[in-house]
């Protein structure tokens, strides 16, 4: 190969005036066809002919947004919580019903003889129509007096006065987890399970305690026994009957309350009312063993219709939810049909067992 002795490009003297060969690979223009080189003519279009948003260079207009299901937007207003702040919520409704209880105990000790007075009444009359002299209690320890006149029954009188209120924090922790509609159910939550509550505790207290207890003292009598009542067993038979009663007329907001959280649902209910009948009459026997068909149907019957009132508000509820509505006129005509007819049964069935009804309280007597 053969090398030139003339230097290269720039590397050439200053004073030569032969001019440096250029690199053709660095300094020149590739050659371009005359037809690249005349830009092409652009079509230009009326500006009143062009849609706003396509002038503005947005190109097809948006879609609209989907519209949000009613669902879904309540959904977004449900409270999210975690399993810590749900503990923290149970802690505080729990010391706010406790507190609510204290307050309603610190009342009832203001007027502890007169509500032991309205404790014992059942006791004197059964012993009275037993026949039994004096009609009174026995105290066999010397703390039975203090405990249950100043301690055990002022809890029990604020456990009722209360009820409102402690029904009331039960909702506000159930209440974050339901939809906005459901929410509005809190005030009629509230009056109806503190209403049944009580309505249930004067229902034990007026038939099915005394009825009770009149038979149970009377069941020794022929045999020569003669009852005496010690006043702790006498108050505990007192409290087992009155919160278990008061406790089963909360059937219908049990029933409510889970076709609400959609764990139940009316037509689920109904399918399953022979078996819910049969747990009722069982609770009615052993609430008041008596070994006629008219004592139990006196406290198994209020039970079941109960449990179909439970059912008839879970009805109304999914027909709120589907937004349709209910017959009332219909309803209130068969409603009183149905009043008319179980009176005449109950009539019927007191005559035929013997009871009649009389000034006073009970009202029914043999």
């Amino acid at each position: 190969m053969a090398f030139s002795d003339e230097p290269q490009g720039g590397n050439r003297p200053s004073g030569d005036p032969t001019p440096a060969p250029v690199n053709p690979r660095h300094d020149e223009t590739p050659p371009y066809s005359e037809e690249w080189s005349t830009p092409a003519p652009v079509a230009t279009i009326p500006a009143a002919s062009v849609p706003p948003v396509a002038a503005a260079g947005g190109g097809r207009p948006p879609r609209p947004p989907a519209p949000k299901d009613a669902e879904e937007d309540e959904e977004e207003g449900m409270a999210r919580m975690s399993f810590l702040e749900h503990l923290e919520e149970l802690r505080k409704r729990l010391l706010l019903a406790v507190g609510g209880i204290g307050v309603a105990f610190v009342l009832s000790l203001l007027f502890s003889d007169p509500l032991w007075n309205i404790v014992r009444q059942p006791a004197t009359t059964a012993l009275q129509h037993l026949g039994v002299n004096p009609p009174v209690l026995h105290q066999l320890s010397p703390m039975d007096v203090f405990q249950i006149i100043w301690m055990k029954l002022p809890i029990l009188s604020a456990v009722f006065l209360s009820s409102p209120w402690i029904l009331y924090q039960v909702w506000a922790f159930i209440a974050p987890g339901l939809y906005k509609r459901e929410r509005r159910w809190a005030v009629p939550f509230v009056v109806s399970s503190a209403g049944l509550f009580i309505v249930g505790g004067l229902f034990a207290y007026f038939i099915a305690f005394r009825y009770g207890l009149e038979f149970l003292l009377g069941l020794g009598i022929p045999q020569g026994i003669t009852p005496t009542i010690s006043v702790t067993e006498y108050y505990d038979l007192f409290v087992d009957v009155i919160l278990a009663v008061g406790l089963i007329f909360e059937i219908p907001v049990l029933l409510f309350l889970l076709t609400l959280v959609h764990v139940a649902s009316p037509a689920f209910l109904v399918r399953h009312s022979r078996y819910a009948i049969l747990v009722i009459v069982v609770l009615a026997a052993v609430i008041t063993p008596t070994g006629d068909v008219f004592n139990l149907a006196i406290f198994a019957t209020p039970m079941i219709i109960l449990f179909y009132i439970g059912i008839f508000a879970s009805y109304l509820l999914v027909l709120k939810r589907e937004k349709k509505s209910f017959p009332w006129g219909a309803f209130f005509k068969w409603f009183i049909i149905m009043v008319v007819a179980a009176g005449i049964i109950f009539v019927l069935l007191a005559r035929h067992y013997g009871y009649h009804f009389v000034p006073g309280w009970p009202p029914l007597a043999r």
